[in-house]
């Protein structure tokens, strides 16, 4: 049987993510053998009957029908759900790194509607919507009691139109509300950058783009430094990365392994179990490599960080994951809807479970809240021997080892201004560097 590997949380992103795997249309099962079932099942049918007769205005029997089967799947775990025919559809697109929405991912939680992460450079995002975030209305209307496929719904409009969001965050007294301009969301899902010696490269997404894109941004990154070797490692940024296609959460493990299991996935069935392992060829032929997580790192994002963790390959830097551990199959069902159900954990190479508990970051490093007004100062510029009138010159060194020493310091400062823009990325960028300078 063919199936699409997925594995993001199992939410939405006012367009949705998920850990997902797809199978064909659900048939009906041998050996349905309990008594006590289908007399429950009979006592299901007396109460449908029973509404659509007494009910005291006419109601829509689809309706009833979806709402008891995603009565069913959301009292399983937070991450199984019913689909109607649109929201399959619309989940399906997103797979491809293109889709309408505000570019949030969120999950329900006691009740409410939870952010996981913000997509980069979306209209969330931009409107400053923060992982941890607590929406609870939408244009005025509360979201309490509603299903997530409810609340998703409401945050769902035509493109260019505005809805405004209730939101509470820890730390602020009182709930406020963000107006958001729903757009396009067109998922760059993997950007490079060359800072200093070092490649960064910011994994927003795990999208059928994400792998092709790391390949030609760790390329092209690299050819900007003079060739591979004049790099001294690599950052791989995760943080606020939801998830995506398993498959591709695989290739970008394996794009830094030459061998040793990726991951596993267990379930009841021994269907579902599976292993993925490495093939050779590192990609950065053994380069130093940092990974940074937080708690808007989940599911796929998750694969990546604990099996480089796990196979000692990566330095992971941060804060805590998500802890999203378990595998959802998307089975699609009669009336061209479908319905998204766990059928598994998954574990990495050393056979641990992240469900619920995270990957732990080999160095803990929160992100400090800058204060931009006092980002902006500059300290005050120290006076050295260089700036004296009259110094003796130095003569150990010739002009072009001076050259060389004055670009080196420059991009020391240049990290160094990066502190204030990104605390969590400049200690990556340090430690890598460091590892540099003791190698050679």
């Amino acid at each position: 049987m063919n199936k699409v590997l997925m594995a993001a949380l199992g939410g939405t992103v006012a367009g949705v993510l998920l850990t997902t795997q797809f199978v064909g249309p659900l048939v009906a099962q041998d050996g349905g053998k309990d008594i006590g079932v289908y007399q429950q099942l009979d006592m299901f049918g007396d109460a449908f009957e029973r509404i659509r007769g007494q009910y005291v205005e006419p109601p829509d029997s689809q309706k009833l029908i979806e709402a008891a089967i995603n009565g069913m799947l959301s009292s399983l775990d937070p991450h199984s759900s019913y689909m109607a025919a649109a929201d399959y559809s619309d989940m399906r697109e997103q797979t491809k790194g293109e889709f309408g929405g505000l570019g949030i991912e969120v999950t329900q939680e006691e009740g409410w509607v939870k952010v996981v992460s913000p997509i980069d450079g979306t209209p969330a995002d931009k409107a400053g919507i923060e992982t941890g975030d607590i929406i609870t209305a939408v244009d005025g209307k509360s979201l309490s009691g509603l299903t997530m496929d409810q609340s998703v719904d409401m945050m769902r409009g035509p493109l260019g139109s505005e809805v405004v969001i209730t939101v509470v965050r820890e730390g602020t007294p009182e709930p406020f509300d963000v107006s958001i301009i729903r757009d396009t969301i067109k998922v760059a899902a993997t950007k490079g950058r060359l800072v200093g010696n070092t490649v960064v490269l910011r994994i927003s997404s795990f999208t059928e783009q994400t792998y092709s894109g790391l390949e030609s941004e760790l390329k092209k990154a690299a050819e900007e430094a003079g060739g591979l070797d004049k790099i001294n490692g690599v950052v791989l940024d995760l943080r606020n990365n939801p998830g995506g296609l398993l498959m591709q959460a695989v290739a970008v493990s394996d794009a830094f392994l030459n061998e040793g299991e990726i991951v596993s996935t267990r379930g009841r069935n021994p269907q579902d179990n599976e292993r993925f392992n490495a093939e050779k060829g590192d990609l950065t032929e053994g380069k130093p490599v940092v990974v940074l997580i937080n708690g808007g790192s989940a599911s796929a994002s998750e694969i990546v960080s604990g099996a480089l963790q796990d196979h000692h390959r990566a330095i992971v830097v941060g804060t805590k994951s998500f802890g999203k551990g378990s595998v959802q199959t998307i089975i699609q069902i009669k009336g061209e809807g479908a319905m998204r159900l766990t059928t598994a954990r998954y574990y990495t190479p050393s056979g641990r479970s992240i469900q619920a508990l995270g990957v732990m970051p080999d160095v803990v490093v929160n992100q400090p809240v800058v204060d931009p007004a006092v980002a902006e100062k500059e300290a005050p510029k120290q006076l050295s021997e260089a700036d004296l009138t009259g110094i003796l010159s130095n003569d150990s060194m010739s002009e072009e080892e001076k050259k060389q020493l004055e670009e080196e310091r420059a991009q020391m400062e240049d990290s160094a201004k990066l502190r204030v823009e990104d605390y969590q990325l400049a200690y990556a960028v340090d430690i890598l560097r460091g590892l540099a300078a003791v190698a050679q």
